[in-house]
């Protein structure tokens, strides 16, 4: 899930205060011998049991090429990790050098003066290799405050043997979702689509679909609360109430994994951050079963999202020289085929696709085209403020306890709330 956030002027004076202070952490160190020393604390909120292992192995190969640095590795909940790492940068103690940044909560952090600008650095080791609609999001106020480490999309998820047994291909668009899913249902009994209910990340493929979009950053307009908004919940509202899709209102993404890898359901909407954790399932023990095709477009277009992940420094690190080697260690062309070969995870650096890592990975493949013309969300600091408004108003269409026209109003009327002077 995404948390909210409440950037008033006080909060603001108390970040530039925790930027004075530093981490609480003893993270001292220094290159004046021109060797790397000291700690550098990690906060990664990649997925546990897969992704984790991975990235945990990286940090230590970087210990290994800087023997007197000290990587201390802290996995965090991802739904945890934004509001942790304010109250923690807020306080000026306990926060890490370096955090794995949603996409969306970059220029959140930077708002607030909790990061450190990373230009001229070493951190941004050939920053003109990365890929523009992943380096949109590190910026703020023409500054950049993080490097983009994996970036993402999503696509429809299929169990191949139920499809093949029912007798349909991956749906194109929701009509063809719909009947794909009564022909599986009559065929084999399982239900269509698992639509995971209590993540609004989930409904963005719906809402471009149908033309929507949350805001305008350009003009400072709400427009989720237009007829394209409304659209989009009805569409979402008619998939669990014909019974193409079965759905919730929490625990959503452990319902949805296991019913997916469990062959309880033959389609999910999900991303490449998912593939590793789908191949664990006893549906998916030959890893030929699993198909992706691009989400099924709405009346108005295909509307994958773009998301990703950045890595960025604490402004208040003791350690910034080791910091910044640290995050160009684990955003390099090495790094992300790695994590491109073991977890089909999207680099952000062009010259990386081209490593035999990402080239023999069908998942990869799959998702770059998907990737390059996915919708970019709007890169404000209140843009990951957004879903939590979104989350509620979905929740409750979902779940038959509004209408999709007043949980398209009561989202725009929440939105203007947040943002001053929006119209």
């Amino acid at each position: 899930m995404r948390r909210g956030i409440t950037a008033t002027a006080l909060v603001a004076a108390l970040a530039l205060a925790a930027t004075a202070c530093g981490s609480g952490d003893e993270t001292g160190g220094s290159k004046s011998s021109g060797e790397l020393s000291g700690t550098v604390t990690w906060w990664d909120t990649s997925s546990v049991g897969s992704e984790d292992k991975v990235f945990k192995k990286l940090a230590e190969g970087f210990e290994k090429k800087h023997p007197k640095v000290d990587v201390k590795y802290v996995s965090v909940p991802f739904g945890d990790a934004q509001n942790k790492f304010k109250n923690a940068a807020q306080a000026g103690s306990s926060a890490p050098d370096v955090i794995r940044s949603e996409v969306a909560w970059t220029p959140d952090f930077a708002a607030l003066g909790y990061l450190a600008p990373l230009d001229g650095t070493a951190a941004l080791k050939n920053q003109d290799d990365f890929l523009p609609q992943a380096v949109a999001s590190t910026k703020y106020e023409d500054k950049t405050f993080a490097v983009p480490q994996v970036i993402d999309s999503m696509g429809i998820f299929y169990n191949k043997k139920l499809m093949e047994k029912a007798g349909v291909e991956a749906p194109t668009n929701l009509d063809e979702l719909k009947s794909v899913s009564k022909k599986i249902k009559d065929k084999t009994g399982k239900t269509g689509l698992y639509l995971r209910g209590d993540d609004p990340y989930f409904f963005l493929s719906f809402l471009y679909g149908e033309g929507g979009d949350l805001v305008d950053a350009e003009s400072k307009t709400v427009t989720v609360d237009k007829p394209e908004g409304v659209k989009a919940f009805k569409a979402v509202k008619a998939l669990v109430e014909d019974g193409t899709a079965k759905t919730d209102a929490s625990d959503g993404w452990e319902n949805m994994m296991q019913a997916f890898k469990n062959g309880d359901v033959a389609m999910m909407i999900n991303g490449p951050w998912a593939v590793a954790d789908t191949l664990t399932g006893k549906e998916f023990t030959d890893k030929d079963n699993l198909g992706i095709a691009t989400v099924p477009a709405g009346s108005a277009a295909h509307g994958a999202p773009q998301g990703g992940h950045n890595l960025a420094v604490y402004a208040g690190s003791k350690n910034l020289e080791a910091s910044y080697a640290f995050v160009e260690y684990m955003t390099s062309v090495e790094s992300q085929a790695t994590a491109a070969g073991e977890l089909n995870l999207l680099p952000t650096r062009t010259s990386a696709y081209a490593k035999k890592e990402a080239v023999n990975s069908e998942i990869v493949g799959f998702f770059k085209p998907v990737v390059e013309t996915a919708v970019e969300r709007p890169w404000i600091p209140e843009g990951g403020s957004l879903f939590a408004p979104l989350g509620i108003e979905y929740t409750k269409v979902l779940t038959n306890q509004t209408t999709p026209e007043k949980a398209a109003k009561a989202t725009g009327e929440a939105y203007r709330k947040l943002l001053k002077d929006w119209k």
